[in-house]
């Protein structure tokens, strides 16, 4: 397990998410924000923001897959980049352009008095702005909207078949992140219910089963990776519930042993599925940045990946699950 740490210490982006998710710091502590500048000078970083312009935008529609302003601002939250950096604003800029610009609105349809919409973008929007300390007054109409788009079952879905009605889990568990931390910032009553309506929605089918009988509702659904951008799977959904505090409800227990099952030998956890590649820039799902793949021999994953390590770490942690071992990271080993 040291060694597993230990390779989650050596990387600078992920420092951020040592500190705070796995030694316990205060996400306001100077250890935290120390641990976030970290972030901001790593190689990843500087990478993911490599493609600025003089305006400090990226040139290119928000949503391109996966260089656009919205991934890299999303992906700059999850890491625990600084909060408040200016520079950022003309990315964030973007988004608000694309999301509530008028072209973009007069699109959002209502079929059979449910919203079709595609609010992970919306969701992700809404939580990045928070995290990174960008919100502005726009950020609370994004809010708004998605407590508005709301399906009867809590989720939301871009199906624009009237016999759809159920909502979609890739849909609705980015917007259940942004108001969990929207009603923690807030406090507001709306998403207070907004939230617990959605978080029901994955309960009541513990994350990856169905109701009905049981079964797995979409094998994909147990693989992990990072980053999933828009995509879901347990490990994520338990990440969102482990950031709400809620990993002790006995319907998670399923998904918390199957992602124990998932340890390898050397302690880590593996990248079982990647949504990116870096063969040509022009190709959509292009990354800048190489999040690593884990090695196979035999047909099995052998090899761990750091950065889905580093969350699945954070999900058995914060659910009481893991080792003593994680008690005390290298980095406090040394300064003991």
């Amino acid at each position: 397990m040291m060694e597993v740490l230990k390779r989650i210490e050596s990387e600078p982006a992920l420092r951020w998410k040592l500190v705070v998710n796995l030694e316990g710091k205060s996400e306001d502590s100077r250890e935290a924000r120390e641990a976030s500048l970290a972030v901001s000078c790593s190689e990843i970083v500087r990478t993911l923001l490599s493609e600025r312009n003089e305006a400090g935008k990226i040139p290119r529609h928000p949503y391109s897959k996966w260089t656009g302003a919205h991934w890299v601002l999303s992906l700059l939250a999850d890491l625990g980049y600084p909060k408040g950096d200016e520079t950022l604003k003309p990315l964030m800029e973007q988004v608000y352009d694309w999301l509530l610009g008028d072209s973009h609105t007069r699109r959002i349809k209502a079929i059979q008095g449910r919203t079709r919409r595609c609010a992970s973008q919306e969701g992700n929007a809404l939580w990045y702005s928070l995290k990174l300390g960008l919100a502005d007054e726009r950020s609370l109409e994004l809010a708004r909207r998605l407590i508005s788009w709301q399906w009867p079952d809590g989720g939301w879905n871009c199906d624009k078949r009237p016999e759809a009605v159920n909502s979609s889990y890739h849909e609705s568990l980015i917007p259940l992140r942004a108001l969990i931390l929207y009603e923690r910032i807030t406090g507001d009553p709306e998403a207070r219910r907004a939230k617990e309506h959605a978080q029901e929605l994955f309960l009541k089918r513990r994350l990856f089963q169905r109701q009905k009988d049981g079964q797995v509702m979409d094998e994909r659904f147990l693989l992990m990776h990072y980053p999933p951008f828009w995509h879901y799977d347990i490990l994520s959904a338990l990440k969102v519930f482990g950031e709400a505090g809620q990993l002790d409800d006995p319907r998670l227990r399923p998904a918390l042993e199957i992602l124990e099952e998932k340890r390898l030998p050397d302690g880590g956890f593996p990248a079982e599925e990647y949504f990116f590649h870096q063969r040509q820039p022009t190709l959509s799902s292009y990354s800048t940045v190489n999040w690593g793949k884990s090695g196979q021999r035999g047909g099995k994953v052998r090899t761990s990946n750091v950065f889905v390590t580093a969350d699945a770490l954070f999900v058995l942690k914060r659910a009481g699950r893991e080792k003593s071992s994680l008690e005390m990271s290298p980095n406090q080993a040394r300064k003991k």
